[in-house]
């Protein structure tokens, strides 16, 4: 039997699968939140924070900014500009998690009110923006997954190292007990296809454009070259 080809699909059948993983993931929440909660050991807790931090959207922004340029004056636009869809990517997927995170308002494992979803509003105010509703999904898993997604798709091996950070990011969020498991499953199951569809509407413009930075760099250089002094001039 033949695989559906059609995206819109595939799209729905994985977003079928990954409901289904987060609700399997759901009833594992309080157990595998005490199992990798790092509160009891100094060192990995330190640990976990460092990974959360380079979760942080900055974090893979500003390297792959600054990778990027690097790359366009080694004249390779082409790795410079995987490496800036890369970096696009995860913040476009960090920004979806930390959008839906807002809307659904679920409660962070050590919020002080009774575990669940609270929407935007609870006890007559406003909880957007507020720390102890903004679980699910993840952002820093969203992010860190969005990178991994689209590294893969650029370069396996780059995909592969990306995972490895992933995981990390993700583990560390569920062991400083900032979120839950199904959290961060949500975060892999909205991040993925959002790296897909960026790979197709964003990568050939960001090819185009590394290609024409590239271009006017050189013709910038030949240009400063043509002007040194005791170069002939016609």
């Amino acid at each position: 039997m033949a695989l559906p080809r059609n995206p819109l699909v595939n799209l729905l059948l994985w977003l079928l699968a990954g409901a289904g993983a987060v609700a399997l993931a759901w009833p594992l929440d309080n157990r595998v939140d005490a199992a990798l909660a790092a509160s009891h050991s100094h060192a990995l807790y330190d640990f976990a924070w460092w990974c959360s931090k380079l979760g942080e959207g900055w974090v893979p922004a500003a390297a792959g900014i600054v990778c990027a340029l690097l790359f366009v004056l080694l004249n390779r636009p082409g790795v410079a500009a995987r490496i800036f869809f890369v970096a696009l990517t995860c913040e476009l997927t960090g920004l979806t998690g930390l959008i839906l995170r807002i809307l659904t308002g679920r409660t962070r494992p050590l919020a002080g009110v009774p575990q669940g979803f609270y929407g935007v509003w609870h006890g007559g105010h406003w909880i957007i923006g507020k720390y102890q509703f903004s679980a699910f999904p993840s952002g820093h898993a969203a992010t860190a997954v969005g990178l991994a997604a689209a590294a893969w798709l650029v370069h396996r091996g780059w995909g592969a190292l990306a995972a490895i950070y992933a995981l990390a990011v993700m583990w560390s969020r569920v062991a400083l007990q900032c979120h839950h498991l199904s959290d961060v499953v949500a975060s892999t199951v909205l991040a993925i296809p959002l790296a897909i569809i960026s790979k197709q509407v964003l990568f050939p413009s960001v090819e185009f454009q590394f290609g024409n930075l590239h271009r006017a760099w050189q013709g910038k250089s030949a240009r400063s070259a043509g002007l040194r002094p005791g170069k002939s001039q016609n």
